[in-house]
């Protein structure tokens, strides 16, 4: 039996209308992954914290792939041209932690235009991007100048260490430190910055003791400045002399306090900046606009000494399933 051309060539469209459907179908029906980036400001050790919540929240979603970006040299240009091939690479949202908020602006504006775009860590609250989520810094700053009160209850002089003074997390901290110390007898000799260069981050304290031998503590803003005055202290002989006042949970850090060298230190949690970012930021694509609502969602801090260190330690190894 001969079958006629028009219904061969119906049953040919027919078939490619079919195909067509059933592509845009499974496109539409969530088999295609979310593509997520999240972008540290530096390479310190407190971002290995950060990226576990990253791939606790991309295991838990199933819908997400996460791409984690840790720029080498702390410097905003870097940065910058990370973000740049993210974008080329088309990902639906990045999370980041401007180095420069100032400078970097227009260039967040940018790529808020372009995709979803939430901070953490440090905030760029001039720009556009949807919400920050990560530390209320002030307030972290508050904590870390009750610590510098308490080890220096007489006052005396302190030094204050960090990457750079510019970056919005910085500026804040520095801002809650100056407000506890109001009216007291601790005295701020200056801030010294190192772009984020440990060697220097530890030279910068070193020089500081030489300079001022009677300089009463040493106080640093990011995560590995804690073990470069820790290490600069020790190399001195004046451990337990000059106090130390640091921030976050760098496992150097934490032997410090452990051992009485170092004051305390204001932990953070990283953990939860990583988790946080990548699952509100699916939420939020997903059509939930309260996933990031409210433009801040702060995760709080706690201030640690030595009799706190390993009910610490314990709850981090349990969190990050070690």
């Amino acid at each position: 039996m001969k079958i006629p051309v028009f219904r061969i060539l119906s049953t040919a469209v027919l078939a490619l209308a079919l195909a067509s459907c059933n592509k845009d179908s499974s496109a539409a029906g969530g088999d295609k992954k979310l593509k997520l980036a999240f972008v540290s400001n530096n390479a310190a050790t407190f971002w290995t914290i950060a990226r576990s919540g990253t791939e606790a929240a991309e295991k838990e979603l199933g819908n997400v792939e996460v791409d984690f970006r840790i720029p080498s040299t702390g410097g905003a240009a870097e940065q910058q041209q990370i973000i740049d091939d993210l974008l080329a690479k088309g990902v639906d949202g990045i999370a980041v932690s401007p180095i420069d908020p100032a400078n970097q602006t227009a260039f967040l504006n940018r790529v808020a235009e372009q995709t979803l775009l939430i901070c953490h860590d440090s905030d760029a609250p001039d720009s556009k991007r949807v919400a920050y989520i990560g530390t209320d810094n002030f307030a972290a700053g508050v904590e870390a100048g009750k610590l510098i009160k308490e080890a220096l209850p007489d006052g005396g002089k302190i030094m204050v260490f960090v990457g750079a003074t510019d970056a919005e997390n910085a500026k804040q901290r520095f801002g809650g430190i100056k407000k506890v110390l109001e009216g007291s007898k601790v005295e701020v000799i200056d801030v010294r910055t190192d772009d984020t260069d440990t060697v220097r981050a530890q030279k910068n304290a070193e020089d500081t003791m030489v300079k001022y031998p009677d300089v009463a503590a040493l106080v640093g803003l990011y995560n590995y400045n804690g073990p470069a005055i820790l290490n600069a202290v020790r190399a001195a002989g004046q451990a337990g002399k000059v106090k130390i006042v640091c921030f976050d949970e760098n496992d150097e850090t934490l032997e410090g306090v452990a051992s009485g060298d170092i004051y305390g230190t204001v932990v953070q949690q990283p953990f939860e900046f990583g988790k946080q970012a990548i699952t509100k930021m699916a939420k939020h694509l997903a059509g939930d606009k309260e996933a990031l609502a409210g433009g801040k969602q702060i995760v709080p801090t706690k201030s640690l000494k030595k009799a706190d260190v390993a009910e610490f330690k314990a709850n981090l190894k349990k969190t990050l399933g070690n």
